[in-house]
């Protein structure tokens, strides 16, 4: 399975922005880009996703900046995926048949079925929380570390 890398992108904003304490002033775009090695233009657009389903606010002038609407442990990978793509697409047939469905399966569509459900259980059972424990605060590069 690969994620776009719209996807990816917004998974990287959304677990850098869950690292940062809420109380925390928000974080301007730019310094985000340049934190998650995101291209700015970029990552403005996906921003503007996330904050139009509801998972980040967005506030102008001094303190400004993206911040999540919800704790971390509130927000799942699938809610992230979902704003940055739409819907995972789960009716993908691996042999690319248009009528792929289990009366007319696929010589896959039995395993390839149970992938997505594992996939989708996944996104939605993993939660920012899960991602931004002591473990991977200390996998983040000295630089970000520095600007904490």
């Amino acid at each position: 399975m690969q994620v776009s890398q719209t996807a990816e992108y917004a998974l990287r904003a959304m677990a850098h922005l869950a690292s940062r304490r809420q109380e925390e002033e928000g974080t301007r775009a730019v310094d985000l880009a340049d934190e998650v090695n995101v291209p700015l233009a970029y990552l403005q657009k996906i921003l503007r996703r996330l904050v139009v389903a509801g998972l980040l606010e967005s506030r102008k002038g001094h303190g400004g900046g993206f911040r999540l609407v919800l704790p971390p442990n509130r927000i799942s990978f699938g809610q992230v995926l979902e704003a940055a793509d739409g819907a995972m697409d789960a009716g993908h047939c691996a042999f690319g048949w248009e009528d792929c469905d289990p009366n007319h399966p696929c010589p896959l569509h039995p395993a390839w079925s149970r992938l997505n459900e594992c996939i989708s259980a996944w996104a939605e059972n993993t939660t920012l929380a899960d991602v931004i424990g002591p473990k991977a605060q200390a996998r983040r590069p000295a630089a970000a570390r520095s600007r904490k």
